[in-house]
């Protein structure tokens, strides 16, 4: 796979998670909140190959007044291998882009996180 394809799958994972909350990422930025990505990291352990089926993990690792962080492990579908592991910093941003607190009701939505609901 091609290496900047594993960004692509961190973003998807990211909006599942969100979406696990109770939320999409689009009714998010309807509520006047934005994610921009501030920093992105990603360490390769071993390569996919086309027409790999994956596992990916993500979840919060970090939260700040302003921000937080996405971490993200990818594995062969069997779970016996990790294939990368990763992470994204963002602010929490209003419409015009400036920084903003975390509202509490984006907090409390993740702390209320159903996984797979």
């Amino acid at each position: 796979m091609y290496y900047a394809e594993y960004f692509h799958l961190f973003e998807r994972a990211r909006s599942e998670y969100i979406r696990d909350c109770g939320m999409s990422y689009a009714d998010v930025e309807k509520k006047g909140i934005l994610l921009p990505v501030r920093e992105a990291q990603c360490r390769y352990r071993s390569p996919a190959r086309y027409d790999d089926l994956v596992l990916i993990r993500a979840g919060i690792s970090e939260w700040r007044r302003a921000s937080l962080r996405f971490v993200y492990e990818i594995w062969r579908e069997d779970k016996n291998q990790l294939l990368c592991e990763g992470m994204t910093q963002h602010a929490f941003a209003n419409p015009q882009g400036q920084p903003v607190a975390a509202p509490d009701w984006f907090r409390e939505m993740a702390q209320n996180r159903r996984p797979g609901a």
